[in-house]
């Protein structure tokens, strides 16, 4: 489908300017490299010539007077509409932006595929820092960019953006989800994205242990932000044993008001070598899997909310060489998107939660297939995700 490239989006539809797919026609480069190249392991190398590119569309977004700069990956629309979350991020470059929204829409894809809805994975991120930077200027921007797709792309919550935020964006775009119930939403998707990773946790213990239930299990949690707190309410009530981390001390001392049994550390380093863990949960950033910490690992079991937690291909056989059990990431998070894809079609939140709740039997699944055919169970869940989109695009 080659780059689109929006350039201003001040104006009540925007403007786009389509450009040749080839490298050297996307200007200005994301990073400077000599003509006719393209940077090792940059963005367009990803886009154009690695494995993990082959997106259908990247849209690169500015609107000076509000500050906006963001990017929209969509990987694909063969399921339907790509549908994915806005992320609000200070990266360190603009390159590391556009990679993020790359790998993350990607993951979408597969997401989108394996939780049995019919949309295909797309992915926004806005480039600065939110508590800077969000105005409602700039997120009805961000909205009008949205739009200028004509409906390709279907927006939402992630990493610093929140309800009150699709609120503002729905007033210029009407493909926006995780909206207020008062303006016709569904509300806080992490409530179901928690849910969903409580039960690939659930799914993971029958598999390894034998038996669903997480009571006396000791789960380490990274991250207690939207989702963690909500999976942490969950594990406690189980009667889980329950140890946290999070970079904001706020975070942790919300939590452990909430429920005094529980215990913190002060870092991941510091949480994946907690003696005794059975599971640990990523439910920060991704790449939280990389070769520093899965040497140190103790847990048997790692399911978490995260994106994208492997950091670089090969992980997910490093865990399983050492009988670590991965519960791939974009299996178990499905329940935010199940929720936000209802959402167009009428909100209920119970048929969301019997469908979230059927990431038991899809996590159970995957690890049948990884022991059948042989592979770690990020490859199996690959694979499946894979099969349906080649499925829908040959009809």
């Amino acid at each position: 489908m080659g780059v689109t490239t929006v350039t201003d989006v001040h104006t009540s539809t925007g403007s786009t300017h389509r450009v040749s797919p080839s490298p050297s026609t996307l200007t200005p480069p994301l990073v400077p490299v000599p003509s006719g190249t393209v940077a090792e392991g940059g963005a367009l190398a990803t886009l154009f010539r690695s494995d993990q590119g082959g997106h259908e569309q990247v849209v690169l977004c500015q609107d000076r007077e509000s500050g906006l700069k963001a990017v929209i990956a969509v990987h694909s629309t063969a399921l339907g509409p790509a549908l994915g979350g806005t992320r609000f991020h200070a990266y360190a470059s603009d390159e590391e932006a556009v990679l993020d929204a790359l790998n993350l829409s990607r993951g979408m894809s597969y997401k989108n595929a394996l939780a049995g809805l019919d949309h295909g994975g797309g992915k926004a991120v806005i480039i600065g820092d939110p508590d800077l930077l969000k105005t409602e200027e700039l997120l009805l921007a961000y909205g009008r960019c949205v739009a200028s797709l004509g409906g390709r792309y279907v927006t939402a919550c992630d990493v610093g953006t929140y309800v009150a935020d699709m609120d503002v964006v729905a007033r210029a775009n009407q493909w926006t989800t995780g909206r207020s119930s008062e303006n016709g939403g569904a509300g806080d998707s992490s409530v179901l994205t928690a849910f969903g990773v409580y039960q690939g946790m659930r799914a993971s213990a029958q598999h390894l242990w034998g038996d669903a239930s997480l009571a006396g299990r000791r789960v380490g949690i990274a991250g207690i932000g939207k989702v963690g707190r909500h999976l942490v309410d969950h594990l406690v009530r189980e009667g889980a044993e329950v140890v946290v981390t999070d970079v904001r001390p706020d975070a942790v001392a919300q939590v452990i008001a909430r429920h005094p049994g529980v215990t913190a550390v002060a870092d991941a380093a510091a949480l994946v070598q907690v003696p005794g863990l059975d599971v640990y949960a990523p439910c920060a950033l991704g790449g939280a899997l990389d070769d520093e910490t899965v040497p140190v690992l103790t847990a048997r079991v790692v399911c978490g909310a995260a994106n994208n937690q492997l950091a670089h291909p090969g992980i997910e056989k490093d865990l399983a060489d050492r009988g670590v059990l991965y519960a791939p990431d974009y299996v178990v998070n499905a329940g935010g998107v199940i929720q936000v894809a209802d959402e167009l079609h009428g909100f209920d939140f119970a048929r969301c939660e019997a469908k979230a709740a059927r990431i038991f039997d899809t996590t159970l699944e995957i690890f049948a297939r990884a022991n059948e055919d042989g592979v770690p169970p990020a490859v199996a869940a690959d694979r499946l995700a894979e099969r349906r989109i080649a499925e829908a695009r040959r009809r």
